[in-house]
């Protein structure tokens, strides 16, 4: 077994869904360029002879995902993506201190065609949706939670940009490419002869959150996925190296 496969958790599955938190790096289906990296499809195909990708999230979005086991529930749940039936929640870290406690980013997304892969704001995108609600602030950036009403590319990388508040590490909506503790941490020291490594070098968004209906059942059912390693890190450093106590709302555990 390869080493990623060893992170890829398995949370529930019946004999319609599988349900999975996906680690950051990781592809949901192939990569056009790189047809051997490492994927679920093709993990889960190994697994159990035939699944059906229902959703995707990017290749550095960890978090919770699910997978139809039949093409019966396939057509279930792509249905209930289509009708916005589905809850889908995510745990993001933007740059800066966002001061309203919610805040609905309504801006129509579209390809970018000057950046191939990317999505950019437009008047003439298609309807997107995203609602943010602050969790904590810190002194340079604010952990919130997203529910992502629509689900365009790269949409909510796209609206936080667009409001001002990018992600705190994007390379490509944002700033950053990583997030070094040297950076809020006075007297920050390093060994001689060492190189001091990120807290986190990926985009600061995890999937915490899906429910939905279960296509058998008809159950609602909802998933949460734990943060992972480096996530969880970050908002620990934040909270003890740039607390911002006068403007928190209120904690979630790094563990939750």
């Amino acid at each position: 077994m390869r080493k990623k496969d060893s992170k890829v958790q398995f949370l529930y599955e019946d004999d319609d869904i599988v349900i999975i938190s996906k680690p950051a790096g990781v592809y949901t289906i192939p990569d056009r360029y790189d047809r051997t990296a490492f994927n679920l499809a093709d993990l889960l195909k190994k697994k159990y002879g035939k699944i059906y990708t229902v959703h995707r999230l990017d290749r550095d979005t960890s978090g919770i995902m699910v997978f139809a086991k039949t093409a019966e529930a396939h057509r279930d749940l792509n249905q209930q993506f289509l009708e916005q039936k589905v809850n889908k929640i995510y745990h993001i870290i933007i740059a800066g201190v966002l001061r309203q406690d919610e805040l609905d980013v309504d801006i129509p997304i579209s390809e970018n065609p000057g950046k191939k892969g990317l999505s950019m704001p437009t008047a003439r995108g298609k309807a997107s949706l995203t609602k943010l609600k602050v969790l904590e602030r810190f002194r340079m950036a604010t952990f919130c939670e997203c529910n992502l009403v629509t689900g365009r590319h790269h949409q909510i990388r796209v609206h936080c940009s667009a409001i001002g508040y990018p992600l705190l590490v994007d390379e490509h909506y944002g700033h950053n490419t990583e997030f070094l503790l040297s950076s809020i941490k006075r007297r920050y020291n390093l060994k001689k002869k060492t190189e001091e490594q990120p807290v986190i070098d990926r985009i600061t968004m995890h999937a915490y959150e899906l429910g939905f209906t279960h296509p058998g059942t008809k159950d609602n059912i909802s998933f949460k996925s734990e943060y992972p390693r480096d996530f969880a890190a970050l908002l620990q450093v934040l909270r003890k190296y740039s607390a911002l106590p006068d403007y928190s709302v209120h904690r979630v555990s790094s563990n939750t």
